[in-house]
């Protein structure tokens, strides 16, 4: 019955979306991907409620280069470049902010989380050049599969596969796979491959 819903709710979310989707085509043949995509995500962040969710995946499968059939995008979330990925199973929390990132399947946000595109996007050497006008870099990152990004954390680095990040945390630096990072800026505690569900399950006594 559940299946049935939800197919049911996505197809209709698919109809619904199609104007928005004509007029973000014509947005993008007229002004560039760039800028007419973020205005459109920002009008769907804003629909409440399981009909926000709905109309949001709809709205990004038809968009973007990926966006898996069950991902789940909060209310208030905003993706500000339209060559973002979003993988199979992807749950993000509300008032979150995500630039050019990739997350692969299973990939847990929580709320208020910003995933930006490095920590240089503005030059600061020169002090005859306001900083704005500064040349800068912006790196896609990348979060890996399974991995759990806590609330208020600020990503600017990418983060292995099978993660954990601290609520709060600010993660500067590239986080290796299987690790739970803390802190600010986030520092590595240990790794989960050591945990239980990694060992070979001992045998039943007698």
């Amino acid at each position: 019955m559940k299946s049935t819903f939800k197919s049911i709710a996505d197809g209709l979310a698919s109809v619904l979306v199609i104007p928005a989707i004509l007029l973000y085509a014509i947005g993008r043949t007229a002004v560039g991907a760039d800028r007419a995509f973020p205005g459109w995500s920002q009008a769907f962040a804003l629909i409440p409620g399981l009909s926000g969710v709905y109309l949001r995946r709809a709205f990004y499968r038809r968009v973007l280069p990926r966006c898996g059939p069950d991902a789940c995008l909060g209310f208030g979330t905003i993706l500000s470049h339209p060559t973002a990925e979003v993988g199979r199973n992807v749950y993000v929390g509300a008032y979150c902010c995500l630039g050019a990132v990739t997350l692969e399947d299973d990939v847990i946000v929580g709320s208020h989380v910003s995933i930006m595109n490095g920590s240089e996007q503005h030059g600061i050497e020169r002090l005859d050049v306001p900083i704005r006008e500064q040349p800068g870099s912006w790196p896609r990152v990348t979060i890996g599969q399974d991995s759990w990004i806590g609330e208020r954390s600020v990503v600017m680095a990418d983060v292995g596969a099978h993660c954990v990040i601290g609520a709060g945390a600010v993660v500067s630096r590239p986080v290796p796979c299987y690790a739970i990072a803390v802190g600010v800026p986030a520092h590595v505690l240990r790794s989960r491959a050591g945990s239980p569900g990694d060992r070979p399950a001992e045998p039943a006594g007698p």
